[in-house]
């Protein structure tokens, strides 16, 4: 589990101590980088496409520094570790998930265009959520994009409520 010293020392690198992975990745051309480059990642599972429905998640927001702590609650709350932790760079945010909650840390201005978002699915693929909600008439708030976990997008249902889809892969380096 991650600890404020991975977290730490993942950042303090220096180049001729990076592994392979992260050297490739910082050696990439821009438009190839992996929005999971540089990030801190552990999962318990590294792929959803198993999943026979879709996990629900409520969100949960919380300051910069707080994660551990709130974490800590919900663990102890449902009595279940957590499963997911990871940085987003990209967006100044740290997640983790526990039970059916996903928990995002981050400064108001770094959490601000996620709080409309009602809940989080994770699903085996995306790519058939986003066909059969087209479809319907929902609004797609976010295009479907790499993400650190995989790949997601967001729409507004048909009755205002936006949720964010997520599928979950290995990262290139199989985190």
């Amino acid at each position: 589990m991650p600890d404020s010293e991975t977290k730490n020392s993942a950042s303090a690198q220096h180049a001729s101590e990076r592994s392979p992975a992260e050297q490739h990745a910082s050696e990439r051309h821009p438009s190839e980088r992996h929005p999971s480059d540089g990030a801190v990642m552990w999962r318990r599972s590294t792929d959803s496409s198993g999943l026979t429905e879709p996990r629900t998640f409520v969100r949960v927001f919380t300051g910069p520094g707080t994660l551990e702590s709130v974490t800590a609650f919900y663990e102890q709350l449902l009595g279940v570790q957590r499963d997911m932790w990871f940085t987003y760079p990209d967006l100044d945010l740290a997640l983790a998930a526990v039970g059916g909650f996903l928990l995002i840390e981050g400064t108001d201005e770094s959490v601000a265009p996620f709080r409309s978002t009602a809940g989080t699915l994770l699903v085996d693929r995306v790519q058939p959520y986003l066909e059969r909600l087209t479809a319907a008439g929902a609004e797609i708030t976010e295009a479907l994009k790499p993400v650190p976990t995989g790949a997601g997008f967001s729409a507004r249902h048909p009755d205002g409520t936006i949720i964010e889809y997520v599928e979950h892969r290995p990262a290139p380096d199989g985190r």
